[in-house]
């Protein structure tokens, strides 16, 4: 029986505040360093004391075999869901979090001098503690990956903590680099995972184990999967950003690489393995990985001088011990596994502390210019040869109980069909282990006492040696009484196993076993490579060997290279390009999909097409030929333009499309009135930019896309395909209040949308002004001041018949503009289309009259004007969350006041008003940066509404003729 499906689920919302405690806790640190430091690591340790009581109160319902959960709603369409479940295996990582944390909260407040930004380095903690909380709790695989990337990103920060080093900011960048792509990998087997088994439900997935391992699907998302667990928890080959990060403070060194980040990677292996364990490609996939990183990590890590990166090397290798017993896929290897988490986490983040107390009080970490601290450094002596011991495997401490274990596990495993491999290999990566820890003793603590130490070494203060003290006194624990942790590793174990367990006991007395000679062979033969270590050493620096780091510099330099040069091919500024590339590679991949098939049949036969129309199609092909041909000259260009955008408002009169069909129109209006103002500034003629071969490419691309474009909607037209539009004419009225369902799709239906636009047009209107800002004051401003606009201008720039015309037509254009506005929500008409309207007849005005005659009657700034729009619209559109209905959604009602009819009021109407304000503020600022252009430039600027007054002419005669 799956251990999953039988354990009994219990709802507690205490476990969402445990997981989101350290995000709302990153807040108080950066406030109460002005308090002083000890205020600071005080509040930094409060939610994360706060969050460890609160999972021992959980902590006694998981070890009776209960799973908690929890879960909120977030965007259940994309089936991602804040979800967190608390079983032993989270339980585990949960309590080493949290633990650890603290003890780093509380080392890190006597480790970091008073130079470093205290306050900065306990909220990057805090954010990494509750991404790390908000993987091993995460019940939801979305959820899970948007915590293991923001691992990546909280870990670069704090290992680039120490931004004035060269090697901490390039360490914090390949980390960033390695892990954040593996990340990436991970998303897509994820995916993969979830859309096998029906479910980003991480505890649905786990219970389909059986269905994905006989999926077609399952070797891509394995090898997704371990790719994003590979780069997190340093496996060969990507073992070597680890020792890099040991730029960072030693807090850091000691949290993320013992406990946490490195950690991940084996927690998800471990809570995969139910779903991807039992296959062969796991066995040899994960088992040879962990194998190669155990041994090339621990013979690394023995020729290291640097104390941290001797430890770091160390902990690649003990990673890939853990990897290789889980990659064994039987689940007395996972027992061995979840073992030697917890011993490694002892062991390992104490030794990481010890080497920072030497470095603190030594001033350095070169076990070359260190030995003989074992008088010096008593207190520190003790604690780190334990700790050492224990890594080595040394009886009566933890570390021998789990790596006896181990070599049991490997006695009896086979691997291509050898015996023997795996236990040679495994007793070779004990062997190293005991040489480099044996190192880590005698080098640093044995010895004659020195007279050259950097700084006279001494035992640090009791709050810096406390924290790994505590740890090393549970080394000591759980290797003489190894039955304290059964209870927590048979539960962790169960839930990665997700099934029964075999029977066991951690105890120190195995008997006489192949494993107890194996770890005798590797105790002596260690001990006897430390004492060669010098011939071997300078034998080890002799050698050629690649370079880790010189080969990801050089990745990632030729990957900088390729981008240049594609970037300088592609992206150089030429529009024409970006139009090509995008055209091209959209018509392509329409083609493509297109021959994959999926097309369903013909269901429509092509209509009769009437010869009016014909005309009119040719019309188009020629108006729109004629604009690529005729492109050069500015005025013709835009004459044809008009062209063919009447020619489409006639087609959408002939398809029944009046609203369309009026919006068209007077866009084009518009548009066109504004571009020929605009034309006065400019140059007749474009000048030739293109060469005749990228002419003839663009006229192929624009050819096929179109074609591709006109095929699309043809074979859409012969087929009878499901559309929304028959949701709007059904619910335009009893939704909206509306029979224009037009208008009420644009203020209801998708009312966000036109509001977005309407902020679009208003923004495109007030950028125009800053430009044109900009431009008066800047160098262009020279070249207008000496423009000489005498030549080719007409006497009577405003002529009388002109301004008579447009006096007349004002009141009538408003009043139809009004009527436009008022029946918009069931006839065709509507806010933006009466914006329009009013704009041509103002536009009319200042043609007539000239700018300043108009502007001086022109009460209202178009820019509050635009403003005042967008902010009727948004208010329109929240109040409809008075009435507990989405943002936008339109409320009516009908009113009767005698003698009036009964008529229709409708929130659209304000809506729409808000529409009407920003179109027509957006036309008029357009319209005055393009005056200020002329003003600037010294033409004439008229005060009276016409240049020649013939009234003035008769007063003359008449007063000339009586005298």
């Amino acid at each position: 029986m799956n251990g999953q499906e039988a354990a009994v689920v219990v709802n507690d919302p205490l476990l969402i505040i445990i997981a989101l405690l350290p995000f709302i806790g990153a807040l108080l640190p950066g406030m109460m360093i002005r308090a002083g430091r000890n205020a600071c690591a005080i509040f930094t340790a409060l939610p994360t004391v706060l969050s460890l009581i609160m999972l021992l109160l959980l902590a006694p319902s998981v070890m009776a075999g209960q799973i908690i959960t929890v879960e909120l709603s977030w965007l259940p369409q994309l089936g991602l869901s804040v979800a967190f479940f608390l079983d032993g295996l989270g339980l585990l990582f949960a309590a080493m979090i949290l633990g650890v944390g603290l003890l780093i909260t509380l080392y890190a407040r006597f480790y970091l001098s008073g130079d470093d930004p205290m306050g900065q380095f306990y909220t990057y903690l805090l954010l990494f503690q509750g991404a790390m909380l908000g993987i091993v709790l995460s019940d939801n695989t979305l959820l899970l990956l948007i915590f293991w990337e923001l691992t990546s990103l909280s870990s670069f920060l704090l290992i680039g903590y120490w931004k004035h080093l060269p090697e901490g900011r390039q360490g914090a960048r390949m980390a960033l680099a390695v892990t954040a792509a593996g990340g990436l990998a991970m998303i897509g087997g994820m995916l993969i995972l979830g859309e096998i088994a029906g479910s980003y439900k991480l505890t649905d997935i786990l219970a389909a184990g059986e269905a994905i391992r006989a999926s077609d699907w399952y070797m891509p998302a394995l090898i997704l999967i371990l790719l994003g667990a590979f780069t997190k928890s340093a496996q060969f080959p990507f073992h070597f950003w680890l020792p890099h990060a040991m730029a960072a403070p030693t807090p850091v060194s000691a949290y993320l690489h013992s406990a946490t980040m490195v950690q991940a990677g084996v927690f998800l292996m471990a809570r995969m393995w139910p779903v991807l364990a039992g296959t062969e490609a796991w066995f040899y996939i994960v088992t040879t990985t962990g194998l190669v990183t155990m041994v090339l990590g621990a013979l690394i890590a023995l020729f290291k001088d640097d104390l941290k990166a001797l430890l770091a090397f160390s902990t690649v290798s003990h990673l890939g011990l853990l990897t290789m017993l889980l990659g064994f896929g039987t689940p007395m290897a996972a027992v061995v596994a979840v073992f030697h988490i917890i011993n490694h986490l002892t062991f390992k983040a104490a030794l990481f502390m010890t080497a920072g107390i030497i470095d603190h009080e030594a001033h350095t970490r070169d076990i070359k210019r260190l030995g003989g601290l074992r008088t010096l450094m008593p207190v520190t002596f003790v604690l780190g040869t334990i700790a050492a011991l224990s890594m080595a495997g040394i009886p009566l401490l933890n570390g021998f109980l789990s790596k006896e274990m181990m070599l049991e596990e490997a006695s009896h495993t086979d691997w291509a069909g050898s015996p023997w491999a795996l236990p040679v290999l495994a007793t070779l990566g004990a062997l190293l282990s005991v040489a480099y820890s044996f190192r880590f003793i005698v080098h640093v603590f044995f010895g004659p006492v020195r007279e050259d130490y950097p700084h006279k070494p001494h035992d640090p203060p009791f709050g810096l040696w406390i924290a790994p003290a505590l740890l090393v006194g549970l080394v000591v624990l759980i290797g003489i009484l190894p039955h304290v942790a059964e209870p927590l590793v048979r539960v962790a174990a169960g839930a990665v196993t997700g099934g029964t367990l075999p029977e066991f006991h951690l105890k120190i007395w195995h008997g006489i076993t192949p494993a107890l000679y194996m770890s005798v062979i590797a105790v002596l033969a260690g001990a006897a490579l430390l004492a060669a270590h010098r011939p071997l050493d300078r034998a080890w620096i002799a050698a050629p060997r690649p370079e880790a780091k010189a080969i990801f510099d050089g990745l990632v330099g030729g990957a900088v290279g390729l981008s240049r040069w594609v970037t300088q091919r592609t992206h150089d500024g030429a529009m024409s390009r970006y139009l090509a590339i995008f055209v091209g590679s959209t018509t392509l991949l329409g083609y493509l999909a297109w021959r994959g098939g999926g097309m369903p049949p013909q269901t429509r036969e092509m209509l009769p097409v009437p010869p009016l129309v014909l005309v009119g199609w040719v019309l188009l092909l020629v108006a729109a030929g004629s604009m690529a041909l005729m492109h050069r000259n500015r005025f013709r260009s835009l004459v044809v333009m008009g062209v063919i955008g009447l020619t489409i408002s006639v087609g959408f009169v002939y398809l029944s499309a009046p609203d369309l069909a009026l919006t068209q129109i007077s866009v084009e209006t518009v548009t066109i009135m504004l571009l020929l103002l605009a034309l006065h500034y400019m140059p007749k003629a474009s000048p030739v930019e293109s060469s005749a071969g990228r002419r003839i490419r663009d006229g192929v691309i624009a050819i096929a896309g179109g074609a591709g474009v006109g095929a699309l909607a043809l074979m859409f037209l012969l087929r009878d395909t499901p559309t929304i539009s028959d949701y709007h004419l059904a619910n335009s009225y009893e939704g909206g209040g509306g029979t224009n369902v037009v208008n009420v799709i644009l203020v209801d239906f998708r009312g966000y949308d036109t509001y977005g636009e309407i902020i679009v047009l208003g923004i495109a209107g007030l950028i125009i002004y800053a430009v044109m800002e900009a431009l008066l004051n800047g160098p262009a401003a020279r070249k207008l001041r000496n423009t000489d606009y005498s030549l080719d201008r007409s006497r009577d720039r405003h002529p009388l018949m002109m301004v008579i015309a447009t006096r007349v037509m004002m009141p009538i254009a408003i009043l139809v503009g009004v009527y436009i506005f008022l029946r918009g929500h069931n006839q065709p008409g509507g806010g933006f289309v009466a914006g329009l309207v009013v704009s041509i007849a103002l536009l009319m005005q200042y043609m007539a009259s000239g700018f300043a005659w108009t502007q001086s009657r022109q009460k209202i700034e178009y820019h509050a004007m635009i403003g005042w729009g967008v902010v009727i619209a948004g208010l329109t559109g929240a109040g409809a969350w008075l009435g507990g209905k989405p943002f936008l959604t339109s409320g009516y009602d009908y009113f009767h006041f005698p003698p009036i009819e009964e008529f229709e009021l409708a929130t659209a109407m304000l809506f729409d008003l808000g529409v009407f304000l920003a179109v027509l503020g957006a036309v008029m600022l357009m319209l005055y940066s393009l005056s200020r252009i002329a003003r600037y430039a010294g033409e004439t600027v008229n005060r009276e509404p016409m240049d020649y007054d013939p009234s003035a002419d008769r007063t003359t005669r008449t007063t000339k003729e009586q005298e």
